[in-house]
Parts: C-alpha cells; sequence; structure tokens
C-alpha cells in the first residue's frame, strides 16, 4: 500500500526541549487543517484507543481555548486546556497546552505547540514541534508514552481523513 511510503518522523531533542514531529498525510490541505481545528473531528481522532476525546468547549481564534478531556472506557478523565497564540489560516498555528483539573486549573509547566501545514502533490505535511519549559516535563511526557499515544492518534486520524475523503 502506498500509504506505507508517508513520511513519519519524530525526534526528541533534549538540548531544545523540543519534540519535532512530522507527518505526511494522502490528503488535502482542507481537509487536514479541519481535523486539527475543529472539534467534532479532533473528538474522532485525537485520542488512543480505547480511549476517546471529549471536547467541552472550543474556540479557535486567537486568545481562544480548546477544554478537553481523554476519557478511559471506565470513564476516566484526564483534561488538559490549549489556548490558541497565534493563527494563519491553512499554514500554521500555536497553542499553549497544559494538563488541567477538571475546573480548568492548568498544571504548570506546559508546552509550546507549533503547527505547521503544506500541501504538495495532493499530499499535506504537518510539522509539529513541542517545546516544553522544563526537561523533567518532556522526559515525563516521553515517559507516560506520548510517542506511542500520539502514534496510534496518529493512525485514527488517517482513518478518518480516508473516510472524509471517500
Amino acid at each position: 500500500m502506498e500509504k506505507d511510503n508517508l513520511l513519519f518522523d519524530f525526534t526528541v531533542d533534549k538540548a531544545t526541549k523540543t519534540v519535532i514531529i512530522t507527518r505526511e498525510f494522502e490528503a488535502g490541505l482542507s481537509l487536514v487543517w479541519d481535523a486539527f481545528t475543529k472539534p467534532e473531528l479532533l473528538d474522532q481522532w485525537v485520542a488512543p484507543k480505547p480511549w476517546r476525546s471529549r471536547t467541552k468547549y472550543m474556540d479557535f481564534k486567537v486568545g481562544g481555548k480548546r477544554f478537553y478531556a481523554m476519557v478511559s472506557p471506565e470513564g476516566q478523565e484526564h483534561w488538559s486546556i490549549q489556548e490558541y497564540t497565534s493563527i494563519s489560516p491553512k499554514t500554521n498555528f500555536k497553542m499553549f497546552n497544559a494538563f488541567a483539573d477538571k475546573d480548568e486549573n492548568p498544571q504548570l509547566p506546559g508546552s509550546d505547540w507549533d503547527h505547521t501545514f503544506r500541501e504538495q502533490n495532493g499530499k499535506t505535511t504537518v510539522r509539529i514541534s513541542i517545546y516544553n519549559e522544563s526537561l523533567e516535563r518532556m522526559e515525563k511526557m516521553i515517559e507516560m508514552g506520548f510517542k506511542e499515544g500520539f502514534t496510534m492518534s496518529i493512525a485514527n486520524l488517517e482513518e478518518l481523513l480516508e473516510k472524509l475523503s471517500n
């Protein structure tokens, strides 16, 4: 299958406290952008199965926030809050991400996410740079299985894009 040739690079740079993920998708830019910026689509892919994502609210604008939970099959909730700091439609958006409690109190330190989108020959490449305020937070994130969880979420996203493209 052609999908196996799609780029997926996951780099951890401890010196700069940054995780860089580059992923190519067999889908157009508008569709991939929507999958990252619309709550009804985010909730369909962002949690690694059997967990699911549930957005309580999302206001995709500079200064706006997304407050959501990763929900386990048993109903256990892990909340996160994301604040959008910069948006260039269909090209780039940046956000500050932090774990939170159910009352929206962020657990600092957090991380800065920078998403860049580029389409070429019908394929869209997304580059996500995640800068962590502390090395300890980044190492904890990696130890908690971030790469594995993110990889599973990306597989969900591929399924969703394929379904939406047909």
